[in-house]
């Protein structure tokens, strides 16, 4: 085995423990998954792994130590070469071409004689060309720290990989090349991600809950299967429950109507026979009657209780649907129309090689397409109007139009959820209509009064969707800006099932396949053909 846990135990200070008694074991060359929805403690876990956590109790053994890249890369104040743990033998090696005889840089150098060419390689691959290895690291963004640290995979060859949402930043280019990476890498690998994509290239699946972890042999697709099978044998069960209190209570009622119908009896016929027999016929017809009540009474306990405990089994299970009424524009009205539209920050080049000529009309249904820093943010503002194009013009009707960014800032506020649900309620909706929306949106009372600041990504998105359906206002246009890049699987599957039934006018951003693929794409406009190849290349430092 590559990767052992042994009886884990770990909890943050005065926080409920994350993990109790946690056991896994990965096979040496096996590729994993790890899922759960947000605040089960995956990235936790893989922290663990990675030795950047101790554990309370228990142990965890690897084969070697991990390459571990987290979700949010916070190093600042190294170069390049530090940052990548190569900085002493690129050093040796100059030191030694320069002449030095130095034991301690053959040592150090430990007869990587190409270690320098095989660093540019790596960068070249990732899209870094114009990265020097002296190049300070916090010149760069997200997505480009990501692709560093992937190349670092080639430069070191590791054994045991554990990635924790390598693909957030990542473009269409960039993920696919990190597909190719894991489909043919021998490393121990196990990855955390929201990309159903990635996920489907890895041999099997865990699944993280509430203090315990499960293991499913196959990948995503297969763990999902399996998920719905689980909950169709549990609806099942929750309805022959249903069936058996049904039957239990019917059965106590024919008991107590029985014994009803005797002690009606017993009154007319309470002065024949003598008196002692009387008492004792008496007596023990009650105490039967206690007991058969008793009895019943206990039945009908356990089996409201096991249906209980089925019934939150369920709760936790099911998907939230959050459904927006249709859209009023009838297709085909021309929303936007873009005429040689072309863009320019100051005295820099124009963003596109060639003009914009476009429009969007009511229905459609557009993928904007692009790797990163082709100006799909920027297009996305000159169509809003919140910039004005350099060249050209943007000639827009009256609609409305959301625009949801994948940090979903409209919900960043120190406002509570409630005042929130409150501030979008224009219908005067009353009080208790207004906290039945938010807790079909899965926000329960003890959450109401929460600042939205501390909401995780999957929550924001629900909150916010929640809010407009409060609200009553169903945009004509939906712009989505990388909207999956920090919900969980369970979120995606929320916000995925809620576009679908969106009638109106949808404009996205994407690097997710899957995402793109299930909310049924009409049109798509790939600015790669459009991109100006000398802004990026100014941009990280060629030129």
């Amino acid at each position: 085995m590559s990767i052992i846990l042994s009886g884990v135990f770990f909890g943050y200070y005065n926080q409920q423990p994350l993990f109790e008694n946690i056991n896994l074991s990965v096979r040496s060359g096996s590729k994993v998954s790890v899922v759960g929805n947000n605040g089960t403690g995956k990235s936790t876990l893989l922290k663990l792994i990675a030795g950047e956590l101790n554990v309370f109790e228990g142990s965890i053994r690897c084969s070697s130590t991990p390459y571990y890249i987290p979700q949010q890369i916070g190093i600042n104040g190294m170069t390049v070469s530090q940052a990548l743990n190569v900085s002493d033998k690129i050093e040796a090696f100059h030191a030694i071409c320069n002449g030095s005889d130095k034991y301690e840089y053959y040592d150090i150098l430990s007869d990587d004689w190409d270690i320098e060419s095989r660093c540019r390689a790596a960068l070249d691959a990732w899209g870094l060309s114009g990265v020097g290895m002296d190049a300070s690291i916090d010149s760069l963004s997200g997505g480009e720290k990501t692709k560093l640290f992937l190349a670092g995979i080639s430069i070191h060859n590791p054994s045991v990989i554990i990635l924790d949402e390598p693909t957030n930043h990542l473009d269409h280019t960039s993920r696919q090349k990190l597909y190719e990476l894991i489909s043919n890498s021998n490393a121990t690998t196990m990855i955390v991600s929201h990309d159903i994509t990635l996920l489907n290239l890895l041999d099997e699946t865990y699944e993280l809950s509430s203090r315990r972890i499960t293991l499913y042999g196959g990948n995503y697709d297969f763990y999902k299967t399996r998920k719905e099978e689980e909950q169709q044998a549990l609806n099942q069960q929750i309805d022959a429950e249903e069936a058996a209190l049904r039957s239990a209570r019917k059965k106590a009622q024919e008991v107590n109507e029985r014994q009803d119908k005797r002690s009606r009896q017993g009154e007319k016929n309470k002065n024949q026979g003598p008196r002692i027999a009387r008492q004792f016929l008496k007596n023990s017809g009650e105490n039967t009657e206690a007991k058969l009540k008793d009895k019943h009474a206990e039945i009908i306990s356990q089996k409201c209780q096991r249906l209980n405990d089925l019934r939150q089994k369920q709760n936790m299970t099911c998907e939230l649907k959050l459904n927006f009424d249709n859209a009023l524009l009838h297709n085909g009205k021309i929303l936007v129309s873009a005429r040689s539209v072309n863009f320019k920050y100051g005295e820099k080049e124009f963003l596109w090689q060639n003009v914009l000529d476009f429009e969007i009309r009511s229905g459609e249904r557009i993928h904007l397409k692009g790797d990163n820093g082709t100006g799909k943010t920027t297009l996305l503002r000159l169509l809003t109007g919140e910039l004005l194009p350099s060249v050209g013009e943007v000639i827009r009707s009256d609609f409305s139009f959301i625009y949801l960014d994948q940090e979903y800032s409209k919900v960043k506020t120190p406002k509570t959820l409630l005042e929130l649900a409150q501030e979008y309620n224009s219908h005067n909706l009353p009080d208790h209509e207004l906290k039945l929306r938010l807790h079909r949106a899965l926000f329960t009372k003890d959450m109401w009064d929460r600042s939205c600041h501390v909401l995780s990504g999957g929550e924001r998105m629900r909150l916010y969707l929640c809010c407009l359906m409060i609200s009553n206002h169903i945009p004509d246009l939906i712009i989505l800006d990388e909207p999956t890049n920090n919900l969980d699987l369970s979120g995606i599957n929320i916000l995925t099932s809620t576009i679908k039934n969106y009638t109106g006018t949808l404009l996205v951003i994407s690097h997710d396949n899957r995402f793109v693929e299930e909310i049924g794409i009409t049109n798509i406009m790939d600015l790669n053909i459009y991109y100006n190849p000398f802004v990026l290349m100014k941009k990280i430092g060629r030129i």
